[in-house]
C-alpha cells in the first residue's frame, strides 16, 4: 500500500505537475482555438458540461500520476467534439436546437414583472431592478421589457429601443409576446 504523504514527495512529482500541466494547458487551448469560439461563448447547459468535464479531466491530470497526457489529450478532444457536434446539428436543426437550448423567459414587459415566470427562473425583483440600474437605466418607465436569455444573463431593452413588436423586433421569439 502507497504510504500517505501530507508535505512533500520529492522533486519528481512537482516537475511532473509542471511539465503535464504546461503540456496539457497548451494542447487544451490549441484544441479550443481550433474549434472556434462557440466552444468559449455564453454558456447553456451543454456548454456548462463540457466546461466542468473539461476542468475535471485537467485538474485529474495534473494531479493524478496514473493519468497519461495521451488519454487527457484523448477525452479533451472527446469532449470539444460533442460540444461542436452539438452546436453544429443546433444550428443546423431548429427542432435540435430547441431541444437542447432553453427559451428565454420574459420577466417584466410594459410595466409589469410577470411574477409566475420570476418564480420558474427563480429570480427576485430585486435582481431585476440591480439589471436596470447595470444598464444605467434610473427608471423602470423606460424599460420596455426584462428578458432571462437562453445563458442565464438578463437583457434590459429600453422603450425607445423596442420599437413595435413587428416581426424584426428583439422581442419576437420570446414566450408569451407572440
Amino acid at each position: 500500500m502507497d504510504s500517505v504523504v501530507f508535505f512533500y514527495n520529492g522533486f519528481e512529482p512537482l516537475l511532473r505537475i509542471v511539465v503535464v500541466g504546461t503540456l496539457a494547458y497548451l494542447s487544451l487551448l490549441s484544441l479550443l482555438r481550433v474549434f472556434g469560439k462557440r466552444t468559449l461563448a455564453q454558456l447553456n447547459a451543454y456548454d456548462f458540461i463540457i466546461t466542468i468535464a473539461i476542468g475535471s479531466t485537467l485538474g485529474r491530470l495534473i494531479t493524478a500520476k496514473g493519468v497519461s497526457l495521451a488519454e487527457s489529450l484523448t477525452a479533451f478532444l472527446t469532449l470539444i467534439f460533442w460540444q461542436y457536434l452539438i452546436s453544429w446539428l443546433a444550428v443546423r436543426f431548429p427542432k435540435f436546437n430547441q431541444l437542447m437550448t432553453a427559451d428565454p423567459s420574459l420577466l417584466y414587459f410594459q410595466g409589469q414583472f410577470i411574477r409566475k415566470a420570476m418564480r420558474e427562473q427563480r429570480v427576485t425583483q430585486t435582481q431585476l431592478l440591480a439589471a436596470v440600474r447595470q444598464n444605467n437605466i434610473g427608471s423602470l418607465q423606460d424599460v420596455e421589457a426584462i428578458v432571462m436569455e437562453s445563458g442565464g444573463t438578463i437583457a434590459v431593452i429600453k422603450k425607445d429601443s423596442a420599437g413595435e413588436l413587428t416581426e424584426d423586433s428583439a422581442l419576437r421569439n420570446i414566450p408569451k409576446i407572440n
